[in-house]
Formats: C-alpha cells, structure tokens, sequence
C-alpha cells in the first residue's frame, strides 16, 4: 500500500482509512474487521460492544462544555464491494487495498477502493481517536455495521437497545454538496433451475466468447449513466444463436456482485463448424453494432471471440432457448423516472448475474424504487420473465425506503450550516440507492437522521476513487456540524 496516502490531510483520518483498508472486509466475512473496530475501541478506553449479528457500538462522552447537548450516532458500514479486474492478480480475503494518489484522488490498483463506506469508518475513528482539544463534540456512539452491500442484515438485525441518541448522521453518501434526505428501497430476485447436460453427436467448433471493458458501477446511483450491462449484451449476442448456427451453450458466468452493473461476461458455445466463419462475422457485426449504441458511455467495450479445441457437455435445446428469451425479456435499467422530481429515477433492475454452468442455472437481479408498490411492480416484472423461462424464482431481502421529514431539525441545521461555511445552497435531495437510514429508523423511532459524505466515484466497481478536497471538506463540515448539535 502507498504511504503516500497517510501524508494527506487531514492526517488521523487518512491514517485510518489506510489501516481500515489494510484489513479484508468483504460481506458476509467481516469477522476480521469486526475484531479490528472492537480492538480499536478498546485500546482508546472507551466503551465499546457488539451485538449478536455483528454491529460494533463505540461510545465515547461529551468534550468539556458540550455535555448539555443531545448525543449522537455515527454510523457507517464496515463492508465492502470487492470487484477487481480481470487481469488484476489479487486476493480480496488476504491482501488489503494497494491505494495510490493520483493528482486530486486517492484509487486502488485494478480493484474496488473501499471508500464506500471506509471514508465514513475511518472519519468516525478519527473522531473518536481526537482529544478534547483538537475537536468539540457531543456525546458520541459510533455504529458500525455489518453486511450492507448483499441485505443490509447489521441494520435489519440491529440491538437498538445499545444507542440512545436522538440525532443519527450516516456518513454513506456520494456527493459532497448533498445532504441527502431520502433513499430506495430494495429487493432482491432471484431464479434457480438444474438441468442434466448432454453430449453431442455431430461435430461442433467451439468458441469462448468475452465481453468486457465496460466501467459497471453502482446498480441504483449509476443505473441512469446509460451504461451497458454485460450480460444483456453477451444475450443478444447469442439470442437466436441455435436457429441461425446449430449454436449450444455449454456454460455463461456474467457480472459478480447483486449491487454492481456486470463489466464482463464469459461464454463458451458451439457451433456447427460449416457456420464458423458466418458466427464469427456474427459476433463482430454484434461489437460493432454496440460500439455504435455505446460509443459515449462505453468507449472501452471488447467483444473476443477465440477458437477453442476443448470438449463440452451442453445445456439441452429446450433449456438454452428459455433461458435466452427469459434473460432477454427480464428488465434491466431504469423502469420509471420520478414523476415528482425532475430528473429522478423512482424504480430501476439491475440484471446483476448469471451462472449457466455444470447442470445448474443461477440468475440473480436486483430491484430498487423509492415508492413500495412500484418496488413491487417491477419485481413482479422480473419474476414473471424468469418463471416464464421454467425457473423457480424466490424474492427476498426487502427493505424499506427513507424520507426525512420535512421539518427535520438536523437538515434546517446543517443547511444552514453548509451556507454559512461554504456560501452556497447545498442540493437536498433523495438518492437511488440504499441506505440503512430506513431499517434503523424502525430500530430508532425518536431518532432525527440524514445522510452525507465526499465526492465518491464509479462505487462498486475497479474504477472507485475519492477527491482529496473533497474528503478536506467533508470533514470540516462534519466537525461544524457536532460542534453546533442542539442542547436537550
């Protein structure tokens, strides 16, 4: 890892953030980073708990003076997307981030970055490591949670009982400028179905064919780029495939992560070798036709087609051909735009993955949408393409959407605030994406919440970056803000 990056300001939480990034912390395997939050905390004396699905709770009292004020919560999320890729030599459960900083930006070398959510974590271990005389700030419990990229179980499963105070800031946002109010909720579709592979009789030239190159990104934030989802494109390129070629399947592996849009897909099919040299032209005219489609926003796709000599089983005729149609007419993309705020998508599906390999099909898409029935609707969407194509579907890990109240008192007080510092209105708005605020509000009735953070970029993707000036000015505004909490 760089150490150019713990030269930058502001050092303490740069340092963490370098620490953080030091230790493994993908979902679902967080108990290494989870041990480093409870170590952390410890080592500082302050009190510090974990509850039974994980969540790390690290309290610290009043600076002098500010005793009278109303305690808050901090809160981030330990997790991380880890994608890299695919030439990228790298381990995400034994090597920490390789960060290096590039002008005004801080990247990793070919994977995620972490700075979703780790530029949270860490501003939080920078407040909770500072002395009274570097910051003023109320009483102080920092959250931790677990498992937000892949269903946000730490919130789901939360002890509320560990948190008393009135006021939460989740430092889980994008956009430096944003005091976000109001996230999407979510759901998650899924689709199963097993086959019995075959042998063919006649001679067929297999091909392994590769999309990739495209920037992917996050499913809800980046879902409106108009960037192209790695398993559509490998579909179309087979779609109609045995009809004009005699084409098998023998096996698709396209995108990873459920909250990611997919940057590479991996087929291997078979053709009849009279339709070789027509297949091959098949797919360049393919390439061709989606540089045409995405020449502004994917000026990077690369379609390969190679020749191998290796020997397959297939997937059966009938199975093939539902499974095509199914993954052409499942929705991908923004389903409805807000009709209420300009510019805002309200519900969007994200065609994360596909695994056709080995006797076994796994699709896995995910929904978003900022109103319930509308989340319902294009889930029911998803479904019925998927059980259309003789798969057994099952939706899970739904959570709620988020809005402030309009007479929310930390948003007339950080607006305000954001003026006064930076003479400039801040953008109050909603985001396509999710945030725990929904789930914890259910843990925290009484709890008045919002949402910020730095300049992130191209999350859930090897693209991931963070301004430095940015992270400057985030934390400036993050210090104002504890430092003018209300009293009781």
């Amino acid at each position: 890892m760089s150490q150019e990056v713990r030269l930058l300001e502001p050092l303490a939480l740069w340092n963490h953030f370098a620490d953080l990034n030091a230790v493994p912390r993908p979902s679902k395997k967080e108990e290494r980073v989870i041990q480093f939050m409870l170590d952390f905390g410890h080592a500082l004396g302050l009190e510090t708990m974990k509850d039974a699905s994980g969540n790390v709770v690290i309290k610290k009292p009043a600076t002098p003076g500010m005793e009278n004020r109303q305690t808050v919560i901090l809160q981030s999320h330990l997790d991380m997307v880890h994608q890299k890729n695919a030439d990228t030599n790298f381990d995400f459960d034994t090597q920490g981030i390789d960060m290096f900083v590039d002008g005004d930006w801080v990247k990793a070398r070919g994977t995620t970055l972490g700075a979703d959510n780790g530029l949270g974590v860490a501003s939080i271990m920078a407040l909770l490591s500072a002395s009274a005389d570097e910051i003023k700030h109320p009483a102080l419990e920092a959250l931790f949670t677990i498992d937000e990229e892949t269903g946000m179980t730490g919130a789901i499963e939360l002890d509320g009982s560990m948190l008393s105070g009135t006021i939460l800031l989740n430092l889980d946002t994008e956009d430096d400028d944003e005091l976000c109010i109001g996230c999407a909720g979510g759901i998650d579709t899924n689709a199963f179905l097993n086959y019995d592979e075959e042998q063919v009789s006649e001679q067929l030239q297999a091909y392994v064919i590769k999309v990739s190159g495209l920037k992917g990104g996050h499913s809800g934030m980046d879902i409106d780029k108009g960037r192209a989802n790695a398993n559509k494109l490998m579909n179309r390129i087979l779609y109609g495939g045995f009809e004009l070629f005699g084409m098998r399947i023998a096996s698709i592996d396209g995108g990873s992560l459920r909250n990611a849009i997919p940057r590479e897909s991996v087929a291997i099919v078979a053709v009849r070798p009279n339709d070789a040299s027509v297949f091959e032209k098949h797919v360049a005219d393919k390439w061709r036709e989606f540089q045409a489609e995405f020449r502004k926003t994917e000026p990077d796709l690369k379609i390969n087609c190679e020749k191998t000599q290796a020997q397959y089983l297939f997937m059966p005729v009938a199975v093939q051909q539902h499974l095509v149609n199914a993954i052409y007419a499942v929705q991908n993309g923004v389903y409805r735009m807000s009709a209420e705020v300009a510019g805002f998508v309200e519900t969007s599906s994200s065609l994360a993955r596909v695994l056709a390999k080995d006797g076994s099909i796994l699709i896995q898409a995910l929904q978003r949408s900022s109103g319930e029935s509308t989340k319902i609707d294009v889930a029911n969407t998803v479904r019925a393409a998927l059980e259309n194509g003789g798969m057994r579907v099952e939706q899970g890990g739904s959570y709620p959407g988020w809005q402030l109240p309009s007479d929310s008192a930390v948003l007339t007080l950080m607006a305000g605030l954001y003026r006064d510092i930076f003479n400039a209105e801040p953008q109050v708005r909603a985001c396509h994406a999710g945030l725990e605020c929904g789930i914890l509000g259910k843990h925290l009735p009484n709890t008045d919440m919002i949402s910020f953070g730095p300049n992130i970029r191209h999350a859930h993707s090897p693209d991931e970056c963070v301004q430095i000036s940015s992270v400057k000015k985030f934390w400036s505004f993050l210090c104002t803000t504890l430092e003018e909490i209300p009293g009781f």
